[in-house]
């Protein structure tokens, strides 16, 4: 039984009860009680404000995680599941497992994240942190050693949000990374929908749109430079010719018929 029927005489009727099997079922107009969610664009943190929750960051461990997820646009899940194996830093590579296909990918990263990695790397091998080729690549900061999960990194996270008096979330980095990467031209956006591991290119076409500020800087821009024009004098036309110029004595000069 339908419990959001079309029409309310189906509503004892199972829905597309005498469709014809062998042909293929088509659209139909929303159903009742079913109100359409609008599509939000997601949220992406501007420089600034990422700027001062790095700066409020308390040990290298969190700040290699956040250039991380920033550079690279993995989820906050698939990048806690690497292990000190898959971090590359010759090749500037990490490994993480996929969410939804679980499929293993190795995904750029930048420089800096690298720099804060072999910086916690050298404090948590001081401390006593498993560091094995098939330990996790992320612990805990204090006994007994545990590995980093998501409830713990969103704390993380969480507390440096407090500093600043900001709600983004750890999904908001890889949609940072994402509007990054797409509103770069020299990068296309089949490149950066194989980082992000998109199963389709129109759900990365979503990271081209312009964000609400944005669209507001080009417009305030837009009227400035026409309030330009009304303001600025015309240019002063060309001078005439001098007396006796005859265009065609040049073309005889110049060998031209």
């Amino acid at each position: 039984m339908n419990p959001f029927p079309l029409h309310r005489s189906r509503k004892s009727v199972r829905a597309h009860a005498h469709r014809n099997p062998m042909q293929e079922q088509g659209n139909e107009r929303q159903g009742r009680y079913r109100p359409k969610v609008p599509k939000q664009l997601p949220r992406r943190i501007p420089d600034e404000k990422f700027n001062e929750i790095f700066a409020g960051l308390k040990s290298n461990r969190d700040r290699a995680l956040l250039a991380f997820w920033v550079s690279t646009g993995a989820r906050s899940e698939e990048l806690l599941t690497s292990l000190h194996r898959d971090a590359d830093p010759g090749q500037q590579l990490i490994g993480v497992i996929r969410k939804g296909s679980r499929e293993y990918q190795q995904l750029p990263a930048s420089a800096d994240a690298f720099v804060w990695l072999r910086l916690y790397q050298e404090e948590s091998r001081r401390a006593g942190a498993p560091h094995g080729r098939r330990d996790s690549l992320w612990w805990t900061l204090r006994r007994p050693w545990r590995p980093l999960n998501y409830s713990a990194a969103r704390a993380m996270f969480n507390r440096a949000n407090e500093l600043i008096g900001a709600n983004w979330t750890l999904h908001d980095l890889r949609h940072t990374a994402a509007y990054r990467m797409a509103q770069d031209p020299a990068i296309s956006l089949t490149d950066v929908q194989w980082v992000l591991g998109h199963a389709k290119l129109t759900t990365t076409q979503i990271y081209l749109s312009p964000s609400r500020d944005e669209v507001i800087e080009n417009v305030i821009a837009h009227h400035a430079r026409q309030a330009r024009k009304l303001t600025e004098p015309a240019p002063a036309p060309p001078p005439p010719p001098g007396p006796g110029y005859n265009p065609a004595s040049l073309d005889i000069l110049f060998g031209r018929p």
